[in-house]
C-alpha cells in the first residue's frame, strides 16, 4: 500500500464523496418526514398527478404500507443509486485515466513503488470509500428515522437493503475502475467507465415503465438491486450479493492484471 497516494487521494476527492453524502442526506431527510402512515393515500394521490410512466420509471409507483418500504421504495429506487453513480465515475476516472492524460502516472510509476503497488492501492482507495459512503448512508438513516418515526424502521432489513446496494456499487466501481486502467486518457475511460453505468440506470428506469419494457430488466445490473425483496426477506438476496460480487471481483482482477501489464511511458 502506497501510503502518500492514499492521502493524495483523500485530498483529492473528499469534497465529492462529502457533497454526494450531503446531498443523500438532504433527501433521506425531507423523504422520512414526508412519511405518514395516516395521509400516505394523500402522497400517493398526488404522485398519481404526474405522468404515471414518470413515477413507474423512478420506482416511485409502489410505496408500500411501512415506512421500511416506503424508504426502500421512494429512496434506494432512485436517490441511492443516481448519486453513488455519479461519485464512481468522477472518481473512478481520477484513480487513474486522469493520472495517465495529465501525465501524473509517468511521476508515479518513477517512484520506488511498484506498479502493482500503485494499481492496489487505488483499487483499495475506491472501494473503501464506497464503503465508507454506505456505512454512513446507513448509519444516518437510522439515526434520522428514529428521530422522525421511532421505532418504525426495521433496522436489519434496513441494514441488509444498504449492503446489497453498497455491493452494487462495487461491482459497478469494478467497471469504472476497469476501463480507466485500460484507457489511453479521459475521454475513452469515460466513454464506456460513465457510459455503461448510466446506460444500466437509464434502461432499468425503462424496464420500470410498464410490461412492454419489462424484458429490459435482463440488460441491468440493477435487477440485482431490487428494494422491495430485500426488506421483504427473499432468498434473491444472497444470489445478487453473490452475483455482484464475482462481478466486482472480477472486474477489479483484470483492471490490476491488465495496468500492470500494459505499456506505459516512465
Amino acid at each position: 500500500m502506497v501510503f502518500p497516494l492514499l492521502k493524495a487521494n483523500l485530498k483529492a476527492n473528499w469534497v465529492v464523496g462529502l457533497i454526494i453524502l450531503l446531498v443523500m442526506f438532504m433527501y433521506f431527510t425531507v423523504l422520512s418526514s414526508m412519511f405518514d402512515p395516516e395521509s400516505l393515500e394523500g402522497l400517493i394521490a398526488m404522485l398519481e398527478a404526474m405522468p404515471k410512466e414518470l413515477i413507474a420509471a423512478m420506482g416511485f409507483d409502489n410505496f408500500g404500507d411501512t415506512y421500511t418500504t416506503y424508504m426502500a421504495n421512494s429512496y434506494y429506487n432512485f436517490i441511492a443509486i443516481l448519486f453513488p453513480m455519479i461519485y464512481i465515475i468522477v472518481v473512478g476516472n481520477r484513480l487513474i485515466a486522469k493520472h495517465i492524460d495529465s501525465g501524473s502516472m509517468a511521476y508515479l510509476l518513477s517512484t520506488p513503488n511498484s506498479r502493482l503497488k500503485i494499481i492496489i492501492t487505488q483499487a483499495f482507495y475506491f472501494l473503501a470509500s464506497i464503503t465508507l459512503i454506505f456505512f454512513i448512508v446507513t448509519v444516518y438513516g437510522i439515526i434520522i428515522s428514529e428521530i422522525f418515526l421511532p421505532g418504525h424502521l426495521e433496522i436489519f432489513s434496513f441494514i441488509l437493503l444498504n449492503i446489497v446496494t453498497m455491493f452494487t456499487f462495487y461491482a459497478l466501481s469494478g467497471i469504472v475502475f476497469f476501463f480507466s486502467a485500460i484507457a489511453s486518457d479521459t475521454k475513452q475511460s469515460l466513454s464506456f467507465g460513465a457510459g455503461i453505468p448510466i446506460a444500466f440506470f437509464v434502461i432499468n428506469m425503462l424496464a420500470n415503465v410498464g410490461e412492454k419494457t419489462e424484458f429490459l430488466k435482463y440488460f441491468t445490473i440493477f435487477t440485482l438491486l431490487n428494494p422491495q425483496e430485500i426488506v421483504e426477506g427473499s432468498s434473491f438476496t444472497i444470489i445478487a450479493i453473490s452475483i455482484l460480487l464475482i462481478i466486482a471481483v472480477a472486474f477489479y482482477l483484470a483492471a490490476i492484471w491488465l495496468f500492470n501489464k500494459r505499456n506505459l511511458a516512465v
